[in-house]
């Protein structure tokens, strides 16, 4: 897997390619990443709509729910 990747990490696209990423509900092995990257998709228990989330929110956007009824709020999308 590291060779069909050239050694380069999927995410951060930077060599070593060192850990071995994987679905946490299937077992199924995705790539070869950094131990960062592997060690923050864990910690976002591989929600991409958590990640999608995280990256609007690092470039400036922020995540602001808007109030349609008392106590009942539309996410954006």
């Amino acid at each position: 897997m590291v060779a069909e990747q050239r050694g380069i990490r999927c995410i951060c696209l930077s060599a070593p390619a060192e850990h071995v990423d994987h679905c946490h509900q299937t077992g199924r092995v995705r790539g070869v990443l950094c131990f960062s990257r592997n060690a923050a998709l864990g910690q976002f228990k591989d929600r991409p709509d958590v990640i999608r989330r995280a990256a609007t929110y690092l470039e400036g956007n922020a995540w602001k729910p808007t109030l349609v009824a008392p106590g009942v709020y539309r996410l954006p999308s």
